[in-house]
C-alpha cells in the first residue's frame, strides 16, 4: 500500500512538473532543479534566439553577445549561410559512421582546410565533437607515434574537463578537485607570463621567455629526461589561464628543444584558431611548425565538431581501428563547417578582424591613460578579437601575487564587478583565470557600430566598478 501510494505521489509530482514548465518562470525553476548543479550559469533566463551580435532572452532582454559562447560563434549567431549548409546536409545524410565509410562533407571539409594550414607539413585530419576529445586524441597519438609515455603542459593552461584533458589543465583546480589519480607522467613548465614568474608587469617578452626555458631546463634535469618526453602541449594564446599570447622567441625555442629531442609540439587553438586572432590560426603569428594540432569552438560556428591534424609520415605509424568515434566528424557539422570556411573568404573576415580590433585596442588603451580608472588596469593584451584587460589584484591579496608587489591594488573582484556591471548595461561578457581578468570575445564579424557599443559599455562599467571602490 505505501509503495502504491508512493508511486503515486511521485507521477503526480511529475506531471505538476510538466505542466509547471510550460510558461517562462516556471520553466526556469524547472531547469534550476533538473539540471546538474555541476553545471555553472552566468545569467538568470532562458536563452531564446540569436542573430548575429545580439542574444534574445525569452524574457525579451536583447543583450550584445561579446562571449560567442566562449568562442564558438565566431561568425556571430545563427549565420544564414552556415545554418542553411546544416539544413540542406539534414535531408542528405545526417549520420555517417565515419569507420564504415567516407562522407562527402568530411572531405570537403579537409579541401578547404589544407590551404589555411599554419604550415604545409600538417595534412593528415581526424574530426571529433570537442575540443576536450581533440586534445585526448592528441596525447594518444603523441604515445602511439613515439612509444614514450610523458607529457609536459604549461602553468595556467586549460585542455578540457575529460581525464586526459585535465590532466594537462592547470588554470583552476575546479576542473578536476576531488577526481584523481588523472593521468600520469604529467609535467608543468611556467607559461612565458609575469605572474607564473614572479616577474613585474612591466618586465619583457624576452625576460619572459628566458625566464620560462630556464624553468624547462631544470625540469629536464629534475623531474623528466627529455628522452621519455612524448610531446610538449602549449596555447600559442594562453586561453582560460588570462589571454596571454606567448612570446614568438618561446614558441621557437620550444621548437627548436623539441626538434633537438624528439618531442612532438602540440599546439592547442581550440579557442585561438579559426581567424580569432586575425589569422586562420594564431601560431602562424610565430612561424612556428606545430607536430600536431587540435582545433575546434570557431569551426563549425555552434555545431559540435573538432580536429586534429598532424603529418600523414607520423599518422601513418597508427593501426586503423585505434581512432573513431560514434559521433565524430558528423556530417551536419562538417557542412556547417564548409560554410564557415567560406564564409570567412567571402565576406573578407580576417579584414574585418583587424580593423575591430584596431578600434577595440585603442578604446582599452585610452581606458588604460584614464587618470580616474588607469591605475587599476595592470595590462591590456590579447591578439585580434581574443582580448583581455588585467586589473591589479587588491592589496589583501599581494601574499598570493608577487609579482604586483609595489603595484597599487584596485578594490576587490574588480574583474566580476565589471562583467556584472556590463551584463546589467545589456552585454554578456566573462571573466577569466585566477586573476582580476576581463575577456573580449566578439563575433569576428561584428560591426563598427555594435564594437563602439560594447565598448563604451566596459569603459562606463569600469568607471563605475572603481568610483563605488
Amino acid at each position: 500500500m505505501l509503495r502504491s501510494t508512493t508511486k503515486t505521489a511521485l507521477s503526480s509530482v511529475a506531471r505538476q512538473s510538466t505542466r509547471s514548465a510550460s510558461t517562462y518562470g516556471a520553466l526556469h525553476d524547472f531547469g534550476t532543479h533538473h539540471v546538474n548543479k555541476g553545471v555553472g550559469r552566468l545569467v538568470p533566463g532562458i536563452m531564446e534566439k540569436g542573430e548575429g551580435s545580439y542574444v534574445t532572452y525569452e524574457d525579451g532582454r536583447k543583450m550584445l553577445d561579446f562571449t560567442c559562447g566562449i568562442g564558438v560563434t565566431n561568425l556571430g549567431h545563427c549565420h544564414p549561410k552556415v545554418s542553411k549548409a546544416a539544413a540542406e546536409q539534414c535531408m542528405k545524410i545526417v549520420h555517417s559512421q565515419n569507420s564504415i565509410s567516407f562522407h562527402r562533407p568530411y572531405l570537403e571539409l579537409i579541401e578547404r582546410l589544407l590551404p589555411t594550414m599554419p604550415d604545409p607539413s600538417l595534412d593528415s585530419f581526424f574530426f571529433w565533437n570537442s575540443g576536450s576529445e581533440a586534445v585526448e586524441g592528441a596525447l594518444k597519438m603523441a604515445r602511439l607515434m613515439t612509444g614514450r609515455k610523458g607529457f609536459i603542459c604549461m602553468q595556467g593552461a586549460y585542455h578540457g574537463r575529460t581525464y586526459g584533458a585535465m590532466a594537462v589543465t592547470k588554470s583552476k583546480t575546479i576542473y578536476s578537485e576531488g577526481t584523481g589519480p588523472l593521468m600520469p607522467m604529467v609535467y608543468t613548465a611556467p607559461y612565458p607570463y609575469f605572474h607564473q614568474l614572479g616577474l613585474s608587469p612591466d618586465s619583457t617578452p624576452e625576460e619572459h621567455t628566458r625566464a620560462a626555458l630556464h624553468q624547462l631546463q631544470l625540469l629536464f634535469k629534475q623531474q623528466i629526461r627529455p628522452d621519455s618526453v612524448a610531446a610538449i602541449i602549449i596555447e600559442p594564446l594562453l586561453g582560460e589561464g588570462g589571454y596571454v599570447p606567448a612570446p614568438t622567441s618561446y614558441l621557437k625555442a620550444l621548437r627548436e628543444l623539441c626538434d633537438k629531442h624528439g618531442i612532438l609540439l602540440i599546439v592547442d587553438e581550440v579557442q585561438s584558431g579559426f581567424a580569432r586572432t586575425g589569422k586562420w590560426w594564431c601560431i602562424e603569428h610565430s612561424g612556428v611548425r606545430p607536430d600536431i594540432m587540435t582545433f575546434a569552438k570557431g569551426l563549425a560556428n555552434g555545431f559540435p565538431l573538432s580536429g586534429i591534424v598532424s603529418r600523414k609520415e607520423l599518422t601513418d605509424k597508427l593501426k586503423p581501428g585505434c581512432m573513431g568515434g560514434t559521433y565524430a566528424g558528423n556530417a551536419v557539422s562538417c557542412a556547417a563547417a564548409i560554410a564557415v570556411c567560406d564564409a570567412v573568404k567571402e565576406e573578407k573576415i580576417l579584414e574585418n578582424v583587424d580593423v575591430r580590433s584596431k578600434q577595440l585596442f585603442a578604446a582599452l588603451e585610452s581606458l588604460r591613460s584614464d587618470p580616474e580608472v588607469g591605475k587599476y588596469l595592470l595590462d591590456v593584451r590579447g591578439q585580434g578579437l581574443m582580448a583581455a584587460i588585467e586589473f591589479a589584484r587588491p592589496p589583501q591579496d599581494i601574499d598570493i601575487d608577487l609579482a604586483t608587489e609595489g603595484v597599487e591594488g584596485c578594490p576587490s573582484n574588480f574583474a566580476a564587478r565589471v562583467g556584472k556591471k556590463c551584463i546589467e548595461k545589456g552585454m554578456l561578457i566573462l571573466t577569466t583565470s585566477i586573476y582580476e581578468v576581463l575577456r573580449i570575445i566578439p563575433a569576428l564579424n561584428v560591426s563598427e557600430a555594435d564594437m563602439a557599443k560594447g565598448c563604451e559599455i566596459i569603459t562606463q562599467a569600469v568607471k563605475e566598478v572603481a568610483k563605488e571602490g
